[in-house]
């Protein structure tokens, strides 16, 4: 019988490789972990409210609350359970329908809240 006196690391580099291009991959979903709004430019910006419940409004029409993906119909829902003093800050994409942007509006309005915030860029 052969004696081995070294062992082949090869296949156990080629492994490591695999898990690091399988780590660099999910890293890089899990570090942007929001959803991409272009802001529309504007002279006068006012800072976020960080207790503010957060509606964005991609160029695409995606309507998200609390970056969680929605439907106008699961926002009317959410809207329910919501104190009438809570307020909100609406990112809207400048590419973006204005439909969309009329919409959330009026499900906000229509359940009387009064504390809306536009986000923009300076």
């Amino acid at each position: 019988m052969k004696k081995f006196d070294t062992i082949n690391v090869v296949p156990f580099i080629d492994i490591l490789l695999v898990l690091l291009a399988i780590v660099l991959t999910t890293s890089t979903f899990i570090a942007q972990g929001t959803i991409k709004v272009d802001l529309p430019k504007s002279t006068q910006t006012a800072p976020i409210n960080p207790q503010s419940y957060k509606i964005s409004i991609t160029s695409k029409g995606i309507i998200s609350f609390q970056d969680e993906q929605i439907t106008i119909e699961e926002f009317s829902q959410k809207l329910v359970n919501i104190d009438k003093g809570a307020s909100f800050t609406l990112f809207c994409d400048k590419e973006a329908k204005f439909d969309y942007f009329v919409l959330i509006l009026e499900q906000l309005k229509s359940r009387s809240f009064e504390n809306i915030d536009i986000a923009t860029e300076k």
